[in-house]
């Protein structure tokens, strides 16, 4: 950081204060203040000479280094006495001559735009100098003066210095953003080039930079903090050496800072501070938020420049890693994540690895060779055991890590040691390193997976060993008495867990293995104290070693329905002996009863045991009927054949999953909907049958239950799309089946005051109107208000699916574009009533822009796939793009006149209406009926004076002189098209050329004139088209 220079006695230091302290006091007014330009008197030699360097330093940087030496040479020469005696008659000059005429070329530079190179080159120039001279003037000072009196004297570099910041002072606060910005620029770079700076050019420069601070061009902010970062570390000193400064302007500086970082609406400005910071506790979390910024090269700047120049990453909290790493490597800029990618692979790895070189900004200059216990070390500092399942990010990062680092591919050994000690990091690293060497293209690295992975059979024994000693460590704690500690199992499920995603990726053409594997899963699944999780990946495996074929699938159900009953017996097996316990129990007490005479109090043992055992009894059956519904769930999510030709489908339905549906208990009932929604995805007549209890479920239940049915419903329709299906309009009960589910779908939406049921019914709705299962224009109408009213503001999950759903669905098919264009008008007109009906605070999207998004998804020129209107064939094959076909613009014109002539539409509506209109397309490849209708609607709009605002005028007549030109150009082509004899079909004309890309927007003038002159040329073509038909028919 640079320093400040003490108070200095001369008399040169006397005039440099004075100067600067008028300076200041100018600076304060109110107006840009004027500054002269020192005359520029009678040439000299020592011009030349430094306008003659200047001139070379401005062409290329390449020769600075011998350009400053020289400049210092001439500064010698002017303000030391010579060592020889120079020539006679030779001009002499003084300091003060060298310093004008530095100032002269600094005052030059001032003017030049930024867009000047030779700008950039000189200001580097002066910087380099400036720190050349003083570190040769510093070479000249006796260290021994400087330790005794505390302070730096005065040299000719720091007069130089203090010159020309007194004069780029003046420049700060100049009305021209050139101006500013070049002396702000200067000024930055002079503080970043010393090493020291005058204790009175110190607090008026941070004063002036923190004005500029809030400058309007961000060119001149970004400058402004690059000077500012640099003195913010002097802060806590400068403020209490100096007690006198003016606090309202010095303090505070790095909070000041801290701001600009976070709420500056320039990108460029928020990145410079971010590297130019000082890294301190408390600037550091501001400084990782950065993580979340808007402009991915500051995010990127983060990750590539910051953090590796941070230092050990272990000394960031787990949280913060753990959140950096997720941050960077979803994000959704592509340089990004390779930053934090190489981040995480190149520097952390090393932090753990060991000894290491750094270069510049923490760059790794050396890296370290592979070391396994290092990466295991980095696993562990980022929490694999959480951050590894589920949704957890170490599992791409360290796809990642092996991507980028072919070393550790061939360092890492999976012998029998290492899997006879197996901890969560190690087990972690090689379901990792095994799932990067399976998902590669064209089997890249089979050959390596298969010589250092282990073979089924063996993994077999292994996975044995561990669910073993996982198992026993469950009895343990379920066997310990009231007050004992808790044996942790948690690392050695995700141990297990890490096996079984191993098994799932193996192959099972080897017959021993797979007998041995089929075997473990099968005694495994039948362990009633398994953990969820861990049940879910051995039916996952166990589908995959029974077979993909309908054989292997009906095996798997038939192993899976044994377990659950295996299971059922298990937990319920000390039922019977409890209950015989009991009764001798009561027997025993009923004959000491009468022989003692205690008996009075027996009747109340007896009734409060009876109650704690039917508690325990009734919390044992919920556990039976939970573990087995869990285990039939997973067993379904596995299963893809015809519910009603697997028996052991159709005996678990009804011995488990209908009994549970009927069930009283809230937990088993839900869970044994969800079951049979499952069941109800492999038959369709099952799925019409209970379609209404999933109804019923969605009406009557909690919120829970709720997004769960709303989500068995979605799943039913997507699977048998026919049961929306009416065939015939007679048929009551499928037209009131189709107007339940639509009531469902439309309650959900609405259900503003539960979040999650809103959200899920929104998404569920946008999956079904891609795939074209519904098709409810009302639904429609509702999703489309959704997305853009205020209550939907504070859901994030519906207006993430509806930002993507409502450009996807309209620009994919001509038949759902169409379908927007016929609900628009609704839906400007309700958003236009909710506009009026706000509360105070509420915002609404401005209409303006609602119907700017409108015209855009109707937009026929951004329909992904064109239709048999834009694309045709030719007889080579070769395939003809024509201009798209415009009668979707026309429709939505035409709905939206009649709205706007309707005598009950209000003034805000006409004007919604009709600013919509003037920002259609309009081609001359519509319908000509289309064209003339919507035409006469124009003009009669006209003529009826339905708006009276200037914009609403200027946007009807722009539609009508489009229309008329289309119109014209019709007329035009026709001709060609009957000359041949070929019958065109409405809307569909071949345009060699046409004026399609020409929209409504196009200049007035211009559109008339053509206009005018293509009805003519129209006419005459017509009359004579038909004098050639009438000479014809008489010949």
């Amino acid at each position: 950081m640079p320093g400040r220079v003490s108070t200095r006695a001369s008399t040169a230091s006397r005039i440099s204060r004075k100067s600067s302290t008028q300076t200041w006091n100018s600076r304060t007014s109110t107006t840009s203040p004027t500054v002269v330009i020192p005359e520029e008197g009678p040439e000299s030699t020592l011009r030349t000479l430094i306008c003659s360097i200047f001139g070379d330093a401005q062409r290329t940087t390449a020769g600075h280094r011998k350009l400053v030496v020289s400049l210092r040479k001439i500064q010698e020469s002017c303000c030391y006495e010579p060592t020889k005696p120079g020539k006679k008659g030779r001009e002499e000059f003084d300091e003060d001559d060298f310093n004008v005429e530095i100032a002269r070329c600094v005052i030059r530079l001032m003017g030049v735009k930024k867009t000047e190179g030779v700008g950039d080159r000189i200001v580097r120039f002066l910087g380099f100098f400036l720190r050349h001279a003083s570190e040769k003037d510093a070479a000249l000072v006796p260290e021994p003066e400087i330790y005794e009196t505390g302070s730096f004297p005065e040299t000719a570099s720091t007069r130089l210095t203090s010159h020309i910041l007194s004069i780029l002072l003046q420049f700060l606060t100049s009305k021209e953003k050139t101006v500013r910005y070049r002396s702000t620029q200067l000024v930055a770079h002079i503080i970043n080039s010393l090493d020291s700076i005058d204790d009175e050019y110190y607090h008026l420069l941070k004063m002036g930079l923190l004005k500029r601070i809030r400058d309007k061009e961000p060119m001149v902010r970004v400058q402004a903090v690059l000077g500012l970062g640099r003195l913010a570390g002097n802060e806590d000193d400068g403020d209490q050496e100096n007690e006198d400064s003016d606090e309202d302007d010095v303090s505070g500086l790095l909070e000041k800072l801290l701001d600009v970082l976070q709420n500056d609406p320039s990108a460029d400005v928020r990145r410079s501070l971010l590297l130019n910071l000082p890294l301190t506790p408390g600037t550091l979390p501001f400084l990782l938020e950065r993580a979340r910024d808007l402009d991915p090269a500051t995010r990127r700047a983060l990750y590539s420049r910051l953090l590796p120049a941070l230092g050990d990453f272990r000394h960031l909290s787990l949280s913060m890693r753990e959140k950096l790493l997720r941050w960077g490597l979803r994000d959704r800029d592509e340089n990004v994540r390779e930053a934090t990618a190489r981040l995480f692979r190149e520097r952390w790895i090393e932090d753990c690895a060991g000894a290491r070189q750094n270069g510049e900004a923490g760059a790794v200059t050396e890296v370290a060779s592979p070391s396994i216990d290092g990466l295991l070390e980095l696993l562990e500092r980022i929490d694999v055991v959480n951050s590894g399942v589920g949704e957890g990010i170490a599992s791409g990062a360290m796809q990642d890590f092996w991507d980028g680092r072919p070393d550790y591919q061939e360092a890492v050994s999976f012998n029998d040691p290492f899997w006879n000690h197996l901890s969560p990091e190690s087990a972690f690293m090689a379901r990792s390193f095994n799932d990067y060497c399976r998902q590669q293209a064209n089997d890249k690295y089979e050959t390596l997976v298969e010589e250092k992975m282990p073979e089924v059979t063996k993994l077999a024994f292994f996975l044995q060993r561990y669910v073993n000693n996982l198992v026993e460590s469950l009895r343990r704690n379920s066997e310990r008495y009231e007050g004992d500690e808790e044996e942790d199992t948690v690392e050695q499920e995700f141990i297990v867990e890490q096996l079984l995603h191993i098994a799932k990726t193996l192959d099972y053409s080897d017959e021993i293995g797979r007998r041995k594997m089929f075997a473990l899963l099968r005694e495994t699944l039948a362990i009633a104290e398994l953990p969820d999780e861990i049940t879910k990946l051995v039916v996952d495996v166990l589908r995959d070693v029974c077979g993909a074929e309908a054989a292997g699938e009906r095996e798997f159900c038939g192993v899976v329905l044994e377990a659950v009953a295996e299971v059922h017996d298990a937990i319920a097996v000390d039922e019977p002996m409890v209950d015989n316990k009991d009764e001798s129990f009561h027997s025993a007490r009923s004959e000491i009863s009468d022989t003692t005479p205690t008996k009075a109090k027996g009747p109340q043992n007896i009734a409060g045991n009876n109650k704690e055992e039917d508690e325990a009894k009734a919390i044992r059956e919920i556990m039976i009927n939970m573990k087995c519904l869990h285990i039939a769930q997973c067993m379904l999510q596995n299963v893809e054949g015809n519910l009603q030709q697997n028996v052991h489908l159709v005996t678990m339905l009804n011995n488990l999953v209908v009994p549970a549906v009927r069930s009283h208990e809230a937990p088993i009932r839900e869970r044994g909907l969800l079951c049979l929604g499952l069941c109800c995805l492999l038959d369709k007549t099952l799925a019409e049958d209970n379609l209404t209890l999933f109804l019923h479920c969605f009406k009557n239940g909690h919120d829970t239950l709720q997004v769960t049915a709303i989500h068995i419903l979605a799943d039913i329709l997507t699977s048998h799309p026919s049961l929306l299906t009416v065939k015939d309009a007679e048929d009551a009960d499928a037209v009131a089946l189709q107007i339940s589910v639509f009531k469902i779908f439309s309650k959900g939406m609405k259900a503003e005051h539960t979040p999650d049921v809103q959200s899920a019914a929104t998404t569920a709705l946008c999956k079904l109107m891609l795939t074209s299962v519904i098709q409810d224009e009302d639904l429609f109408e509702q999703a489309v208000i959704c997305y853009f009213e205020p209550a939907t503001k504070e859901n994030a999950g519906v207006r993430q699916a509806l930002s993507y759903f409502l450009p996807v669905y309209c620009h994919s098919r001509r038949e759902n574009m169409e379908r927007m264009a016929k609900v628009a008008g609704g839906v400007i007109h309700t958003l236009v009533d909710m506009a009026e009906e706000l509360d105070e605070g509420e915002d609404i999207v401005g209409i303006s822009m609602v119907g700017n998004m409108l015209v855009d998804w109707t937009d026929a020129r951004k329909l992904v796939v064109q239709d048999g209107a834009t694309n045709s064939w030719d007889e080579a094959g070769k395939k003809e793009v024509k201009a798209v076909n415009g009668d979707i613009h026309l429709d939505l014109a035409e709905g939206l006149l009649e709205r706007a002539m309707n005598h009950g539409c209000s003034r805000e509506d006409k004007k919604a209406f009709i600013a919509m209109l003037g920002k259609l397309y309009i081609t001359a490849n519509s319908g000509t009926e289309k064209l003339r209708n919507t035409t006469e609607l124009v003009a009669e709009a006209i003529d009826n004076k339905i708006v009276t605002d200037a914009a609403s005028r200027n946007a009807l007549n722009k539609l009508h002189l489009a229309l008329s030109k289309a119109m014209g150009e019709v007329g035009k082509y026709k001709k060609g098209a009957e000359d041949t004899l070929a019958p065109a079909e409405e809307g569909l004309i071949t345009v060699e050329e046409q004026g399609a890309e020409e929209s409504v927007l196009a200049n007035e003038e211009h559109v008339k004139k053509k206009s005018v002159e293509d009805e003519g040329v129209t006419q005459a073509k017509d009359s004579l088209l038909d004098e050639l038909l009438t000479d014809e028919e008489d010949s």
